[in-house]
């Protein structure tokens, strides 16, 4: 929110600040035994919501308070980036266990923003009910500050790169040319090359389909070891099994699949000295974010610096669904510097261009790769003199070219110029 000149001046437009800023008033009703109190720290940044309600709740119980709080990512925006940017924020802190209410704030009809927020709350319907996660004894994570977990680098993956993503065509009956396009890649038979987006995947898993076609350069072909063997070309994909009882592997990057049950010194011994392994995780619990959480921190305590790409598996989801699902999941992840890649595996679950869509969107969320603008702007009220929605389509009709921009459009004067201190223009 808003900060007073001596927070910003003392805090800086912070988490810290926020939470100070918080904290005076919550003691100032305490000592006027007044408790008829809700808190939020919204923020239009995804990293700042999120720590700062993490760092509320931890001054609260330095101080011996327990106030409930009220979730959102303010300014969210509209459409699939909107509910992407809102899934990130709230769904993190759902997964940690903060949250009384929740809003998900979005530049469309008020109606719209209600079945979006009950939707986000059915991810995590039954979640308690999940299969045993050990308790993490020792903690390298950092709750209150985004750092990024230390890596080698491997191919283009890992160290300072930023997280890739591999797309699944596994399942497909067959793969063309033409099936590249969704992932952001479209041929041009004239010139005889290919033009790449900015939102282009970096890998694509083709199991055991033959590609007899000359690919885009930029993009990795990952084939199931067995299929791989045959031919040599592009890079394997193996088991754990796989990876420890051979010694025929690319020179350059292998992807190993692995659950947190995977995990052992044989494992990690092999790990420390081979420098082209990847290893893409996955999960089968339904608290799946915690065992990841976990799978991390032991990684991590062990020393490994393996590059790990992030898997998820979804089946039958809407739109919609797969949105708030899929950004809960790897969004909580992101934004505690965990995971040099994403791997989302969406069977029935509409287009391959959606789902790599959705790849970038949560990459971009989670300010961890920036591929397209950045829109900040508020859910139309009482407040706004102007059509909101057809100015914010006027807008993004003339700058969604402006990778990397953030641009804040407010409806009004009163929490405006506070709500978009995050973008470059407004």
């Amino acid at each position: 929110g808003s900060l007073s000149d001596r927070i910003l001046s003392r805090y800086g437009d912070t988490p810290k600040g926020m939470v100070e800023s918080a904290m005076e008033f919550l003691r100032i009703c305490r000592d006027e035994d007044y408790h008829e109190i809700i808190l939020s720290m919204k923020a239009s940044n995804t990293r700042v919501m999120v720590q700062a309600y993490r760092l509320l709740v931890n001054e609260m119980i330095k101080e011996g308070m327990n106030y409930p709080l009220h979730l959102g990512v303010t300014e969210a925006g509209e459409g699939e980036d909107g509910r992407i940017k809102s899934a990130v924020g709230i769904g993190t802190l759902l997964a940690d266990g903060l949250g009384d209410t929740i809003r998900v704030s979005l530049t469309e009809a008020p109606e719209f923003e209600m079945p979006v927020a009950k939707n986000l709350l059915t991810h995590f319907e039954g979640i308690e009910a999940h299969d045993k996660i050990e308790e993490i004894t020792k903690n390298p994570l950092h709750a209150f500050d985004y750092v990024k977990r230390e890596t080698v680098e491997v191919l283009n993956i890992g160290n300072k790169n930023v997280p890739i993503v591999m797309a699944d065509f596994c399942l497909k009956e067959k793969i063309t040319p033409a099936s590249f396009f969704a992932l952001g890649y479209n041929y041009s038979v004239p010139l005889d090359k290919w033009h790449i987006s900015d939102m282009a995947a970096d890998f694509v898993f083709v199991g055991n389909h033959d590609v007899d076609f000359e690919v885009p350069g930029t993009l990795g072909v990952i084939y199931n070891y067995k299929k791989w063997l045959t031919h040599k070309k592009g890079f394997p994909f193996l088991t754990v099994s796989e990876y420890l009882e051979n010694t025929e592997f690319s020179e350059k990057l292998n992807v190993v699949y692995i659950c947190l049950s995977d995990l052992s010194e044989e494992l990690f011994s092999k790990l420390k000295k081979d420098k082209t392994v990847v290893l893409l995780i996955d999960t089968y619990n339904k608290n799946g974010l915690a065992e990841q959480r976990k799978l991390f921190t032991v990684l991590m305590n062990n020393k490994i610096k393996t590059p790990v790409i992030i898997g998820r598996a979804y089946n039958n989801f809407s739109d919609e669904q797969l949105q708030l699902s899929a950004s809960s999941d790897f969004g909580a992840l992101l934004l505690d510097g965990l995971g040099d890649g994403i791997f989302i595996v969406a069977e029935n679950c509409g287009s391959d261009q959606s789902v790599n869509s959705l790849a970038f969107g949560i990459l971009q969320a989670s300010r961890t790769r920036i591929s397209k603008t950045e829109y900040i702007s508020c859910p139309s009220c009482g407040r706004t003199l102007f059509d909101l929605q057809e100015t914010t389509a006027k807008i993004r009709k003339e700058t969604d070219h402006l990778k990397g921009v953030k641009i804040g459009i407010m409806g009004c004067i009163v929490n405006g110029p506070g709500e978009m201190a995050d973008a470059d223009y407004g």
